[in-house]
């Protein structure tokens, strides 16, 4: 069975869900893909408001949250390896698919991206075009702005802080 609980935040109200598992949904309440309470939910307070509140505090730079989002094999991929950018560095697209596994498929990992269902946690707000622009968010660029300027990067062109890859893992073969 599933909870939820409701989290006020300074970029607006958040939707938590979860399952006997972990965290599976923490959504801005109007985003794009926002989920459908179900009746069988119950209300229930999440572990997760104490991390994002911290986070939003500028208290925490990581979470320790079991998370148990739901989709494809290919989304899942692509969400772990957004979950391994760390607090203040961004990396691109074209580079999310590489460390996926998938090199070339910079628009399906863009995709992927955007049905996040973790926003925040597993931050898909990391994540910017080739050049450095914000292109998309599921709970819209101005959020995507105010997350990045939390975590110390400034979105401009002008002032942005030069892409960083973060340190990558041995990969087989």
């Amino acid at each position: 069975m599933n909870t939820y609980d409701y989290l006020e935040t300074p970029l607006g109200r958040m939707l938590l869900v979860s399952s006997e598992k972990g965290l599976c949904g923490a959504h801005f309440v109007g985003q794009k893909y926002f989920p459908k309470l179900d009746p069988s939910w119950k209300r229930e307070k999440s572990r997760a408001s104490r991390e994002l509140e911290e986070y939003f505090s500028g208290r925490r730079k990581k979470f320790d949250l079991p998370l148990a989002a739901e989709g494809t094999p290919f989304q899942r991929a692509v969400w772990r390896e957004i979950a391994k950018v760390p607090f203040g560095e961004t990396i691109t697209y074209a580079e999310l698919a590489r460390r996926a596994g998938f090199p070339g498929s910079a628009r399906a990992a863009g995709a992927a991206t955007g049905r996040n269902p973790i926003g925040v946690i597993v931050p898909c707000h990391r994540i910017v075009g080739t050049n450095g622009s914000l292109t998309g968010y599921a709970g819209g660029l101005d959020r995507k702005k105010a997350l990045l300027a939390l975590e110390g990067l400034a979105p401009s062109p002008s002032r942005r802080r030069p892409l960083r890859a973060a340190a990558e893992p041995a990969r087989p073969g």
